[in-house]
C-alpha cells in the first residue's frame, strides 16, 4: 500500500516547469579548498546550474583518505550563496552535522547511504530538524532495503520535516559489474509507487563509479520519469581528492544535460492516449491470463503436495527441478525472450511451490 505522507513540494523542486525537467544538482563530491569550490560553483552557474552541492563532511570506507574539509568549508558555502546566488546543499551524518549547516544557513541537507542504513542515525538527524523547514534528501541504504529507504522517511516525517526528496545512488554488490553499484531500478519504482508525491533524484555519478556512464544513466532516469539528477562536478576532476573518476567539469556536464531527452510523464495528445490504453488493454487480459494459469498450477502443486504426504515422499525432487528450468530457459532463447527474466520468474514459481508442499506437509489434520 502507497504510505499517506503529506510531503510538501517547495521551491528547489519548482526551479524548472515539468515540460523542463530534470531539477540538476551538481558540485564537486567534496570541497576541497576555498578556491577549487568557488571556481566549480562559478562554472555551473554559468552552465544554468541553480543548486550546488558539495561534501563537507565524507564518510569514508577505511581511515587514513580524505574524510572531508570539515565545518571550516560551510563558510565556502555560504560565500558562493551570498556571491553567485545559488542555493547549497551539503551531506549530514549525525546531530551535529545538522546543526553547524543550519548556523550557517544551508538551504538544502541530504542523509548518505550509510546512514539512511542505520535508523538511529536517521532518528538522531529527525530530531535535530525539528522545527526547521529546509528540503532534506534521503539516499537510499548501501544495501536493497525497501523498508529501511520508507522508515527513514517516516522517521523524518514524524520529526514534522515535510519537503523530502529521495535519491537513487544504487546498491552496493560484492560481486564486481559494470557499474560501481547495482542500479535496480525496481527499488525506486517501488518507493515511488508507495509514495507518491515524494520526488525522485538520480545519482549517476554513485551508480556508475566512472564518468564514461553517466549520460546513459542520466537518460534512463529519465526514461522512468525521475524528477532531477545530483551529479558531481569537479573543475579539475582527476586531481579530485574523492571519487574523481566518477567526477565530470561542469562543461561536460552541460554537454550531458544537452543530449537528456526529457519524456513526457503522459500522453500530450488524445491520439496517443488512445493508442496506449488499447495496448494496456490487451496487457490486463494478458495479465489475468497468467493469474488464472498461476492459480490453476498452485491447485496442482497441492494435489502433488497431499500425494508426497500420502506417501512419504520428499517435497524437493532436484531432476525433475532442473528439467523444468532447462526447458522453460530454451523456450525463453527460442522467443527471444530474456533468460535472467524467465529463470528469476520461474524460480519464484518454484520457491511459491515448495513453501506451498511444505505447509501440507507439517499441517496436523483434525
Amino acid at each position: 500500500m502507497a504510505c499517506q505522507l503529506d510531503i510538501q513540494p517547495c521551491s528547489e523542486w519548482n526551479l524548472f516547469s515539468r515540460l523542463q525537467r530534470p531539477l540538476v544538482i551538481a558540485g564537486p563530491c567534496s570541497a576541497e579548498s576555498e578556491e577549487q569550490l568557488f571556481n566549480t560553483a562559478t562554472l555551473l552557474k554559468n552552465n544554468g546550474i541553480e543548486v550546488l552541492r558539495a561534501g563537507i563532511w565524507k564518510p569514508r570506507t577505511r581511515p587514513n583518505c580524505f574524510e572531508g574539509v570539515g565545518e571550516k568549508g560551510l563558510p565556502w558555502l555560504q560565500y558562493i550563496q551570498k556571491t553567485l546566488g545559488l542555493k547549497v546543499a551539503t551531506e549530514v551524518a549525525n546531530a551535529h552535522h545538522v546543526e553547524a549547516a543550519l548556523k550557517q544557513g544551508i538551504d538544502m541537507l541530504w542523509i548518505g547511504a550509510r546512514s539512511t542504513a542505520n535508523p538511529f542515525v536517521v532518528q538522531e538527524i529527525a530530531e535535530a530538524l525539528k522545527g526547521v523547514n529546509i528540503p532534506v534528501l534521503v539516499k537510499n541504504p548501501v544495501n536493497p532495503d525497501i523498508e529501511l529507504w520508507v522508515g527513514a522517511f517516516e522517521r523524518l516525517y514524524i520529526c514534522g520535516i515535510k519537503k523530502l526528496g529521495a535519491i537513487h545512488r544504487g546498491f552496493s554488490s560484492y560481486n564486481s559489474n559494470r557499474y560501481r553499484n547495482t542500479p535496480q531500478w525496481q527499488i525506486p519504482i517501488e518507493l515511488k509507487r508507495r509514495i507518491k508525491q515524494l520526488p525522485l533524484f538520480c545519482d549517476p555519478s554513485h551508480i556508475s563509479g566512472h564518468r564514461e556512464y553517466i549520460q546513459e544513466i542520466s537518460q534512463k532516469a529519465m526514461d522512468l520519469g525521475f524528477d532531477g539528477l545530483i551529479i558531481e562536478s569537479h573543475i579539475q576532476p582527476d586531481c579530485a581528492l574523492s571519487d574523481a573518476a566518477q567526477q565530470i567539469t561542469p562543461q561536460q556536464l552541460n554537454d550531458i544535460l544537452k543530449q537528456l531527452i526529457i519524456r513526457d510523464a503522459h500522453p500530450n495528445n488524445s491520439s496517443s492516449h488512445l493508442i496506449i490504453e488499447e495496448l494496456r488493454e490487451k496487457i490486463d487480459t494478458l495479465d489475468n491470463s497468467i493469474l488464472e494459469a498461476l492459480t490453476h498450477r498452485m491447485k496442482i502443486i497441492e494435489e502433488i503436495g497431499h500425494y508426497k504426504k500420502q506417501n512419504n515422499i520428499t517435497i524437493l525432487q532436484p531432476d525433475r527441478w532442473e528439467n523444468i528450468l532447462s526447458r522453460v530457459i530454451d523456450e525463453a532463447r527460442k522467443n527471444n525472450l530474456p533468460v535472467e527474466l524467465v529463470e528469476r520468474v520461474f524460480k519464484a514459481i518454484h520457491q511459491a511451490s515448495i513453501d506451498r508442499q511444505t505447509d501440507i506437509m507439517n499441517r496436523h489434520e483434525k
